[in-house]
């Protein structure tokens, strides 16, 4: 696993500083600025497997933290502060990326707030998105509207989901990618949750299931140039 290099910059105005951790691997052809879910921060056990296997797949990572996370708290910032996280994280990974080309996106609710900052206006240098869990309802209670931005992104997207996620119904996620035309993906991970988990009788264990996630991550890239 390559080392990361310990990094700090300006989230969102007077939120502060995050801190953010830079893994290149030596054969790095990408550069994805990966944020992590509501719950966890970006050195939850998840985050460092997702990104030990993006680099052996040539994707090097931007982890970085929301402010909420950096200052301890469990109840995330209002959207404004996370969407504009988001931006500053793109632009301080533009500073240490050795011209490599930009992916964007994250966990969950990285993986959203990051959509949702592109809606907004494009992320620059950002050639495509990649969603680990797009939380596209809450648990039990299938809806779409958290959804409705996609159609102002103007980046290809990939979308990662399980089978068991109950944060994504696919029968309505489905037509969703559809409807984004060639600017969305889906890629279906059989028997995975919402974190990635899948059981015992699948025949797989969870890090097989995160080589296959980074590996469509590394060839979905590779078709963006």
């Amino acid at each position: 696993m390559t080392r990361g290099r310990e990094l700090r910059f300006g989230a969102a105005g007077s939120a502060g500083d995050v801190s953010a951790l830079l893994q290149c691997p030596p054969d790095a052809r990408w550069l994805l600025v990966l944020a992590h879910g509501a719950g966890a921060g970006m050195r939850h056990a998840f985050m460092e497997a997702l990104a030990a296997q993006l680099g052996g797949c040539g994707v090097a990572t931007f982890r970085y933290q929301f402010p909420y996370m950096e200052q301890g708290s469990r109840r995330p910032n209002p959207r404004p502060i996370l969407l504009a996280t988001v931006r500053s994280a793109v632009a301080a990974a533009a500073e240490v990326a050795d011209d490599l080309p930009l992916l964007a996106g994250g966990k969950s609710m990285g993986g959203r707030m990051t959509s949702l900052a592109a809606a907004e206006k494009p992320l620059p240098g950002v050639r495509g998105l990649a969603f680990f869990g797009f939380p596209l309802h809450a648990a039990g209670r299938p809806a779409t509207e958290r959804a409705d931005h996609l159609a102002a992104v103007d980046a290809p997207m990939l979308f990662l989901q399980g089978t068991r996620d109950r944060l994504a119904d696919l029968d309505r996620l489905r037509p969703i990618c559809d409807g984004l035309g060639r600017r969305g993906r889906l890629h279906v991970v059989d028997g995975a949750d919402h974190s990635f988990r899948v059981l015992k009788r699948s025949g797989r264990d969870d890090p097989q299931v995160l080589e296959e996630i980074a590996a469509t991550v590394a060839d979905w890239a590779s078709g963006l140039l």
